[in-house]
């Protein structure tokens, strides 16, 4: 299956739908009674008000099935369009369909889920800032992108860290290109503001920023045997950042700071979880477009065809199993 994704052929399209579909039988064979349609954080229905029971449930879970397919389509022309891969293909959307087949929780809408469309255009954008003399326009980009990600979700804010850790790898210091982007972030968050100044809700706005003096958890409730699936997923990530150590000095310059970025936005995405009380296993969702990248750098440079066939096997096999059971 491995080999077929390789290629740009036509043919993967209509494979990747039919791929997406099995990845999510479990759920809709075993249909929920009801799913709450809440994708925006409480602040944010002051001024746009979705009910929790606007769909049923399996419009729900069909239309997160179409959303993962347009991510994970728009997904693969990025990192295609940058040169990330040993070659153009099809990995990274299958291996993105894959990271979001997890979990139960992964198989609906959610906020992260919709961030994730933000995520993948932030990626694109940081993966641009070696190619350009002057990021300030993009940084402002993205610091609005992290304001309204943040809307709909309010982990998402944690992303502006990335805003400097992604300068300090990709650019020399200019003090413009770092104010930039919390500009563009404080852009969106003003027109916020005034809006609560106008509905007389101004103590309400002052309240968005209470989750950020959270203290980190020092113990999480965790079923370990839930996330059992997880251990190819980690066999795999160090195999690539095996293969990636063994290539990173024979790559280029930006090549490796991209994953270096994709990196650290992959820990700063898992551990946002820590501002906001009660996360779900669907706040990883996050964590998989830059982790998606690491899965097919592995699989696009592997060579021995059994092992990495197996390997991908083993997975699927895995998160279907834990799935239905």
């Amino acid at each position: 299956m491995i080999n077929q994704f390789r290629t740009l052929n036509p043919i993967n399209l209509l494979l990747l739908v039919a791929y997406a579909v099995f990845m999510r039988l479990a759920i809709f064979i075993n249909l929920p009674s009801g799913l709450n349609f809440e994708v925006l954080e409480p602040y944010t229905k002051l001024f746009i008000n979705i009910p929790n029971d606007a769909i049923s449930a399996g419009a729900n879970v069909f239309f997160a099935t179409v959303i993962v397919l347009v991510q994970a389509l728009i997904f693969n022309r990025i990192i295609n369009n940058h040169g990330l891969m040993a070659r153009p293909s099809y990995l990274p959307a299958l291996l993105y369909i894959t990271g979001t087949s997890l979990f139960m929780q992964f198989l609906v809408i959610s906020s992260p889920l919709i961030c994730n469309f933000l995520i993948i255009l932030i990626i694109d954008k940081f993966l641009k800032l070696s190619k350009t003399t002057n990021a300030m326009s993009i940084m402002y980009d993205v610091g609005m992108l992290i304001a309204i990600g943040t809307l709909v979700y309010f982990p998402f804010i944690m992303l502006l860290l990335m805003l400097w850790l992604s300068l300090l790898m990709y650019r020399p210091f200019n003090w413009r290109e770092w104010v930039s982007g919390i500009i563009g972030f404080l852009t969106i968050f003003t027109f916020v503001a005034v809006f609560y100044y106008w509905n007389d809700s101004t103590d309400r706005f002052f309240d968005i920023w209470k989750p950020l003096t959270n203290k980190f958890p020092s113990n999480l409730q965790i079923n370990y045997n839930d996330y059992l699936v997880l251990i190819p997923v980690a066999i795999i990530m160090i195999l690539a950042a095996v293969q990636l150590r063994d290539n990173f000095f024979r790559s280029f310059i930006s090549t490796r700071k991209a994953f270096q970025m994709l990196f650290f936005m992959f820990v700063v995405s898992m551990l946002s979880f820590y501002t906001k009380s009660g996360v779900s296993v669907a706040h990883f969702l996050l964590c998989v477009p830059p982790g998606t990248v690491l899965l097919s750098y592995y699989f696009s440079n592997a060579k021995k065809r059994w092992f990495y066939e197996t390997l991908f096997a083993i997975l699927i096999i895995c998160i279907q199993y834990f799935l239905f059971v």
